[in-house]
């Protein structure tokens, strides 16, 4: 059974191949994924996947600054 490019995108993070979202489009693009870019276009998903990759890497991942800011709001 072949996955799906999301199906892929997200194998592929949790395996720590990829350190990064670009870095997995690249890899998805060399493995043959048809629509990479546009399937992968969600700000949602870009930022799940980066969670994965950096969580593969064992290393923190980089919090938007949109969103530290809320998390700061929410601390005090």
């Amino acid at each position: 059974m072949t996955l799906s490019t999301i199906e892929r995108a997200y194998q592929l993070a949790r395996s720590g191949e990829a350190a990064d979202v670009a870095s997995l489009k690249k890899r998805l693009k060399a493995d043959g994924c048809r629509a990479v870019d546009a399937l992968l276009a969600s700000r949602t998903l870009q930022g799940h996947l980066a969670a994965i990759c950096a969580a593969a890497a064992g290393r923190p991942r980089e919090t938007p600054a949109s969103a530290q800011e809320t998390i700061d709001d929410h601390e005090q």
